[in-house]
């Protein structure tokens, strides 16, 4: 793999900059990422590349000490700030996620008014074999995340693959980091109805371990990416309404359309805002991560849609879905997946 397989050739200069200076950007209060992208101005996108630094809230200037405000430019480059709030492994946290309330006085329509019982928008939470992309899953001891697709070991192509796997998120098949080779997965997840031993479809095979902030350290993780092997009857390579990843997409661009389908929202599509992200990704339980060569979109997921395959609108693949905010998803690049894993995902 070659670094123009995940940054285009026209933005590597700017990408650069971004990876010299993000260490003391990210040093500063209420930072949580940095990226590539085009500048936003009065919530406009233009056409202006600049490095962009991602905080939790954008507070006006006169409210921040001099020590604490980001840079107008860094090595001569435009620097935009663009609010994201906290970032989670999961996608948005899930109190960001209820029902809207009732106006006060507001009433249920007339029977006559009502619509007429429809298909469950929670298909994709079912048991299902062989199992698929977009469908629930999860290790035995989670609530539940998505399966990306099925895959095989890297090997000379073409050949005879020897083993297949259901390949989705460490914190999802891994518990991230807190599981055993072997240990069941669960398809639906346990959150939706899983239980051993009949749902066990798969077995947790390989994962790549999530290193995690600690002592003034960040080192640099590019996935969060676990593969379970399963019996090859029982898998399947096809991704729920949006059909098969039969290539790798090189280099994603911004302003990419993209799409991908989960166990929470469905089928959803978004557009790629920033490319070559480094962002620190909160896990619960006061575990940060910091992730880096990531690829940022509109907000796409919700909990649960961990795991995604994202894909653009020609079944190229694009990136694994793991985090996100209110406002923006985060994804590593599939380039990367499939070179730690070990793994072929597509076709070509």
């Amino acid at each position: 793999m070659h670094i123009e397989d995940v940054i285009p050739k026209d933005w590597m200069e700017l990408a650069s900059v971004q990876e010299d200076t993000q260490d003391k950007l990210l040093a500063l209060p209420n930072v949580v990422g940095t990226a590539v992208g085009y500048r936003q101005r009065g919530g406009v996108e233009t056409d202006e590349p600049c490095v962009t630094v991602f905080v939790e809230q954008k507070l006006p200037l006169e409210l921040l000490p001099e020590s604490a405000r980001v840079p107008r430019k860094v090595k001569n480059t435009p620097v935009d700030v663009v609010e994201v709030g906290e970032i989670f492994a999961g996608a948005a946290p899930a109190e960001q996620l209820h029902e809207p309330e009732m106006e006060e006085g507001a009433g249920m329509p007339p029977m006559e008014m009502q619509p007429e019982a429809g298909p469950s928008p929670l298909v994709l939470r079912r048991r299902v074999r062989p199992v698929m992309g977009g469908y629930s899953v999860g290790h035995y001891r989670i609530t539940a995340g998505t399966i990306a697709t099925c895959c095989y070991d890297m090997a000379p192509f073409p050949g005879i693959p020897s083993r297949y796997y259901i390949l989705s998120n460490n914190h999802v098949l891994a518990n991230s980091n807190n599981a055993s080779i072997g240990d069941p997965i669960l398809q639906p997840g346990p959150y939706d109805g899983g239980a051993l031993p009949g749902d066990t479809v798969a077995r947790l095979s390989r994962y790549v371990p999530i290193r995690f902030m600690s002592g003034g350290q960040a080192p640099c993780n590019y996935v969060d990416a676990a593969i379970a092997e399963g019996d090859f009857a029982d898998l399947s390579r096809e991704i729920y309404w949006i059909g098969y990843a039969r290539r790798l997409y090189r280099a994603p661009r911004v302003g990419l359309t993209v799409q991908k389908c989960g166990r929470t929202t469905n089928f959803t599509t978004g557009r790629v805002t920033h490319i070559n992200a480094t962002v620190n990704v909160n896990y619960g339980g006061g575990r940060v991560a910091r992730f880096c060569r990531q690829i940022v979109t509109t907000r796409m997921g919700a909990p649960g849609d961990s795991g995604s395959l994202v894909m653009d609108t020609e079944e190229g693949g694009v990136g694994l879905l793991f985090a996100g905010s209110a406002t923006a998803t985060i994804m590593n690049n599939l380039w990367y997946v499939q070179a730690l894993l070990r793994v072929r995902i597509t076709e070509r």
